[in-house]
């Protein structure tokens, strides 16, 4: 992971969590060692936020020589699959991290049951048969106790009894739960007699039908931390609240052991928002499951698999999460910073093609009929190590019909009637005129060019203020273009009170089906990264085929969400 920049000290400075490590390892915390986890719940696919995660958690590891391992919380069977496991193993690799070791909460389930069972005999949790409901109302509130419950001091071998029948499925799900006995009366409503244990009478991804009672993410992930030798538990803000739970669970765990310095430390950092989105697992659900986008990788979703088709590498990702930084303030971060940090990377990158997407047939009048001629391009003046390939030139081209103007203002620098502009790695053309339909449209612009104006050729130097791009009409190929927008039409839809799916964006696709590129774009497949020059970053999409090109516009080369919502 990268560091934020000191420009008065001229150094690199660390963030608060690299300050933390350095001062642990220092003072020889856990032997000096250090090992952190990731660990998703297998019940959906990756966000951006995940991915800050990912950046810290085994950024942290690589930097100062320790391991990060990646642990799957699957308490819940009701939500988790076998396919988000896959797909969260590819995210990350795609991020560019190896994890040390993969574990599952549910590798503990037995620990975890026997951890139960301890506190149950020491007469620190007992089973509770009141409805949600009453267990919420009796919690109190941040300012007043609550009340304990009728159930609070049942017999130990009662609770063990009714703990069993939760475990064989022999109780409805909600009907009672295991809840730790701690302070009714704490002012951390965490420590009001937590629920550690309910019924689940669903089959595990793993462990099939041996479990009906599942452990709760409080009373599983530190114990899992505990039991794999997590030095270092970071998570995010929300979980500052849960940090006295995780501690007390730990040292009732040890059951009287001194541990000293050696235990797993919960530490807690800012969550990424992103304007123009939500990331909330729920909502994102519905819009896959109701149609409104198309799956989880629909390149307008804050997801990693949406980002990779959309055309981010996975460098623009880790650039972005560096621009934002680590902090213990949440804050809301403009979209626009995720598009530059991708414009900046892209472009050291991306190999540049041509492509006209709304086309209007440019005739050069003077270049001999059925003559063509191969022209010289770069793949990517930022890096001339990428080579060149050849364009054909033709009498006949296709070119935005935005370049052209009937009736051009003083400062209109591209194609009207009388003026001469380069077309690029050609020749100087000037405008001599257009024909129209019927209806008054432009169907074609006719112009001369100048033979001895030939990119290259010597004294063929003479400036001109505007170079249009243009492919060949005979060689292009066809394709479908896909422009993607801000998924939501309000800078915060997760504040908004409205239901979410009236906040969307009816403009955040639009698609172009009569675009062409030249034949050197069509060789590239998915996950490969193309300028359309002069337009912006575009990508294959994993639709496309050698019959029907698909391409993705990842982002402009300018802001022009900013520029129009001024």
């Amino acid at each position: 992971m990268c560091e934020a920049k000191d420009e008065k000290a001229g150094k690199r400075s660390l963030n608060f969590i690299e300050e933390i490590i350095e001062t642990d390892l220092k003072n020889g915390l856990n032997d000096g060692r250090l090992q952190t986890r990731f660990p998703p719940e297998p019940n959906g696919y990756l966000h951006i936020g995940h991915a800050k995660a990912i950046c810290m958690d085994f950024g942290i590891a690589q930097k100062y020589g320790g391991v990060c391992n990646l642990r799957f919380d699957d308490t819940n069977p009701q939500k988790e699959d076998t396919e988000y496991v896959d797909a969260i193993m590819e995210d990350i690799k795609w991020l560019g991290f190896e994890w040390g070791a993969v574990y599952y909460a549910s590798d503990y389930f037995e620990k975890l049951w026997e951890f139960a069972v301890k506190l149950i005999k020491e007469g620190k949790a007992y089973i509770d048969e009141q409805t949600s409901e009453e267990m919420a109302a009796q919690k109190g509130t941040p300012t007043q106790a609550g009340t304990e419950s009728p159930y609070r001091n049942r017999p130990i071998e009662e609770s063990l009894a009714l703990f069993e029948k939760m475990n064989r499925g022999e109780v409805a799900e909600g009907s009672m739960v295991l809840r730790a006995k701690i302070d009714m009366a704490n002012p951390n409503m965490h420590f009001r007699d937590p629920v550690i244990y309910r019924v689940i009478n669903r089959s595990h991804h793993r462990t099939g039908d041996k479990w009906k009672a599942y452990p709760m993410y409080d009373f599983a992930h530190g114990q899992s931390d505990y039991f794999e030798g997590v030095t270092h538990s970071i998570c995010t803000l929300e979980f500052v609240p849960h940090r006295p739970l995780y501690d007390y669970f730990i040292d009732e765990l040890k059951d009287g052991q001194d541990l000293g310095d050696h235990r797993p430390r919960q530490y807690e950092f800012n969550r990424l928002n992103l304007t123009y989105t939500v990331m909330s697992k729920r909502k994102l659900l519905a819009l896959v499951q109701e149609g409104l986008v198309d799956g989880w990788d629909d390149p307008r979703m804050p997801t990693v698999c949406g980002l990779r088709r959309r055309g981010y590498s996975p460098e623009a990702v880790r650039g972005f999460i560096d621009m934002i930084g680590y902090t213990k303030f949440d804050a809301l971060n403009d979209y626009a910073m995720l598009e530059a940090a991708a414009r900046e990377d892209l472009n050291a990158r991306a190999q540049r093609v041509s492509a006209v997407l709304n086309p209007v047939k440019l005739i050069i009048t003077n270049y001999p009929e059925g003559q063509e001629e191969e022209l010289a391009a770069q793949n990517n003046p930022e890096n001339p190590a990428d080579g060149e390939h050849t364009v054909t030139f033709s009498r006949e081209l296709w070119m935005e019909r935005d370049d052209f103007m009937e009736d051009a203002p003083k400062k209109f620098f591209r194609m009207s009637p009388g003026k001469e502009v380069r077309l690029k790695n050609a020749y100087i053309v000037k405008c001599t005129g257009c024909n129209k339909n019927a209806e008054g449209e432009i169907t074609e612009i006719l112009c001369e060019y100048d033979p001895e104006s030939k990119s290259g050729m010597p004294g063929a130097d003479r400036k001109v203020k505007g170079t249009l791009h243009w492919v060949s009409c005979a060689h292009a190929r066809k394709a479908e273009v896909r422009l993607y927008d801000r998924l939501f039409n309000v800078e915060n839809p997760s504040a908004d009170e409205r239901d979410f799916r009236e906040l969307l964006n009816p403009e955040s696709l639009t698609v172009l089906n009569n675009c062409y590129v030249e034949p050197f774009a069509a060789t590239f497949k998915p996950g490969s990264y193309l300028q359309f020059q002069r337009i912006g970053y575009f990508t294959p999409d994993k639709h496309t085929t050698d019959e029907h090109l698909v391409f993705n516009r990842t982002v402009g080369l300018k802001d022009a969400w900013a520029k129009k919502n001024k």
